[in-house]
């Protein structure tokens, strides 16, 4: 079956910034109809808090990002960020307030510095460099030939693969969204960066 492509609802407001308390609710859903990929889930997670979801590939681990950032509707049941249905939010102001660095976030073609302002448009050179930090991005991006001016993929600023991913974690970071999904972050990782 085919979902049908969600929408704002005509009930929907612009959600103001969010404190970040998220519940799931006997969430339900399946991909296709007869195969639950997630059953009654519930849990909460308070603002501030840090929340680890492990399990095997397929147990459903993305799947609960995407229904946080409404690509789908649950099934059954409902979440709620801040108290509130999330259908009740536009998508817009939802998906603004919701950092999200996949597996294999692309890094573009253009300066370290713009990689992680990228979608920021008033992020200042200040910024950058915090985010790169807590991130654990600043000291490699030192060594590179221009710092934070070097092209990414030329010459000799090629990444490995978890110097992108901290490059694309600094990126989330700096769009200090109340709520942070990383999906997968530590794949490349060392164990120091992984922490």
């Amino acid at each position: 079956g085919t979902t049908a492509e969600i929408q704002d609802e005509p009930r929907s407001v612009a959600a103001r910034r969010f404190t970040g308390n998220i519940r799931f609710e006997n969430v339900s859903f399946n991909y296709e109809s007869g195969h639950p990929v997630l059953r009654n889930v519930n849990f909460e997670v308070e603002p501030g808090q840090r929340v680890v979801l492990v399990g095997p590939s397929g147990s459903g681990k993305s799947t609960l990002a995407s229904l946080l950032l409404r690509f789908h509707d649950p099934v059954n049941g409902r979440i709620l960020i801040d108290g509130r249905d999330i259908r009740d939010y536009t998508l817009e102001s939802l998906r603004s307030q919701i950092s999200i660095v996949m597996q294999d976030s692309p890094l573009f073609a253009v300066s370290v510095h713009d990689n992680i302002a990228f979608g920021t448009a008033a992020a200042s050179p200040d910024e950058v460099v915090l985010a790169a930090r807590m991130a654990n991005a600043h000291d490699f991006i030192q060594q590179m030939p221009r710092q934070y001016d070097t092209v990414v993929g030329e010459q000799g600023a090629t990444l490995s693969g978890g110097q992108r991913q901290r490059i694309a974690i600094a990126r989330a970071a700096i769009r200090k969204a109340p709520i942070t999904i990383l999906d997968e972050p530590t794949t490349g990782l060392d164990e120091k960066n992984e922490r």
